[in-house]
C-alpha cells in the first residue's frame, strides 16, 4: 500500500505566514523521511487557507528540498492559469524535481467565489474554461508547434521549453466524487483523487472505476497501474488513545470549519449560492459546527491510537484502496502536535502495509 500526505495549512493571521510557510516546507521533508510517497499541495488565495497560496512556486521550493518524494496538485484550478504558462511551468518543474510532479486539475473551488471575483472571473463559465485549458494542456506537452482556438483562448504556440522530463508530460489525475465521474475516468484511463467518500461507498466506487477501465479497453499493466494509482484523501490523526485523538480531532475540525464557514460568510457575494449537489453536513452552512465535525469523523477520518488506525488502514486496503493521501494538519493546529501525529503513522503505521 502507497502513501501520501497533503497538506491544507491555514495560516490565521498575516504576521504568522512566513512561520506557517516555514513549518510545511519542514513537515513535507520529515514526511519523505517517514517514507510517504507523495507530498499534495492545494490551491486557495486571499485567506491563508492554503498558506503558500501559490503553489506551483512552492513546489519549486519543494523539490529543491527533497530527493525522491514525489510532488502533486490536489489540485490546480485550472481557470486562474492561463494554459501556456501553467504548461511552461509544470514543465520546468518536472525537470527540477527529476520527473516527479503529479498534476491533479479541476475547474476550481465551488464554495469560495471570492477567488475567482479575486481574478476577475466569476465561477458561471468555470467547467468550460477548465475544460479548453486542459486541451491546450495536453497540445503544449506532446512537443512542437501548436495551435488553438477557442472560446476562451486563440493562440500559436512555437514550441514550450523545457519539454518534460516525463513523457508525454507530468500524469494528469483527476478530482471526482459522482458515480458517472468514476466511469468517465475509468474509460479515459484517468487516475483519480477521491475524499470523504464514506467505507460504504468505496467498494462501489471502484468498481465503477473498473467499469470504465473495462469500457476504455486498456491493457491489463495499464488497468493495475491505475488501480495502485488511485488515491483516497483522509483526515489523519494518531494520538497516543483512542479518546485523546477522538476529543483533539473534533475540536481541530469544529476550528476548522468555523474559520471556512466565516470567510465564505464574509467574502462571498450575495449573488452566490452553491450548487445543491455540492453540500454535504461539512460543507452545507446551515449544518451546526458539532455536526459537521461528527460527520466528518465519520465519513473522511482515520484516528486514534496506531493499533486502530492500523485496524482503519486495514478496512481500506480490504476495499481496494492502493493510495491513501493522508492530511496530518487542521487549520491552525500547533506544528508539533502535527509533527508528533505523522511520525506515529510514519514509523508505527506504514511499516505495517510495506
Amino acid at each position: 500500500m502507497r502513501f501520501g500526505w497533503l497538506t491544507l495549512s491555514l495560516s490565521s493571521s498575516p504576521h504568522e505566514d512566513k512561520q506557517n510557510i516555514d513549518n510545511v516546507l519542514i513537515q513535507a521533508q520529515e514526511a519523505e523521511r517517514l517514507g510517504f510517497e507523495d507530498v499534495w499541495l492545494t490551491e486557495h488565495y486571499f485567506t491563508g487557507e492554503s498558506v503558500y497560496n501559490d503553489a506551483l512556486l512552492f513546489a519549486s521550493a519543494l523539490a529543491m528540498k527533497t530527493e525522491k518524494i514525489r510532488i502533486g496538485f490536489s489540485v490546480v484550478q485550472m481557470p486562474f492559469h492561463h494554459p501556456v504558462r501553467l504548461a511552461t511551468q509544470l514543465a520546468l518543474l518536472d525537470n527540477l524535481s527529476n520527473g516527479r510532479i503529479d498534476v491533479g486539475v479541476g475547474k476550481g473551488t465551488v464554495f469560495n467565489e471570492y477567488e475567482f471575483i479575486g481574478h476577475g472571473l466569476r465561477s458561471e463559465d468555470s467547467p468550460q474554461r477548465a475544460k479548453e485549458g486542459f486541451e491546450i494542456l495536453e497540445k503544449a506537452w506532446k512537443g512542437g508547434r501548436f495551435s488553438h482556438k477557442g472560446h476562451f483562448y486563440d493562440i500559436e504556440v512555437p514550441d514550450i521549453r523545457p519539454r518534460p522530463v516525463q513523457q508525454p508530460g507530468p500524469p494528469i489525475w483527476r478530482s471526482v466524487i459522482s458515480a458517472n465521474s468514476f466511469v468517465e475516468c475509468g474509460r479515459l484511463g484517468i487516475p483519480i483523487l477521491t475524499a470523504r467518500l464514506p467505507v460504504s461507498s468505496i467498494g462501489e466506487r471502484w468498481d465503477l472505476y473498473k467499469q470504465g477501465l473495462e469500457e476504455g479497453k486498456h491493457c491489463e499493466v495499464k488497468k493495475q497501474k491505475l488501480l495502485d494509482q488511485n488515491a483516497l484523501w483522509r483526515n489523519v490523526y494518531v494520538s497516543e488513545t483512542d479518546s485523546q485523538a477522538e476529543d483533539e480531532l473534533y475540536e481541530f475540525l469544529i476550528d476548522t470549519r468555523k474559520h471556512m464557514m466565516e470567510i465564505r460568510s464574509e467574502l462571498n457575494p450575495n449573488d452566490f449560492e452553491p450548487l445543491p449537489e455540492t453540500l454535504n453536513a461539512w460543507t452545507d452552512p446551515a449544518v451546526s459546527h458539532e455536526e459537521g465535525a461528527r460527520v466528518a469523523m465519520e465519513t473522511g477520518s482515520l484516528y486514534g491510537c496506531t493499533k486502530k488506525v492500523k485496524e482503519q488502514v486495514a478496512e481500506l486496503k480490504e476495499l481496494g484502496v492502493c493510495h491513501l493521501l493522508c492530511q496530518t494538519g487542521f487549520g491552525a493546529m500547533d506544528m508539533q502536535q502535527n509533527i508528533s501525529s505523522m511520525r506515529r503513522f510514519g514509523e508505527e503505521v506504514i511499516p505495517s502495509f510495506s
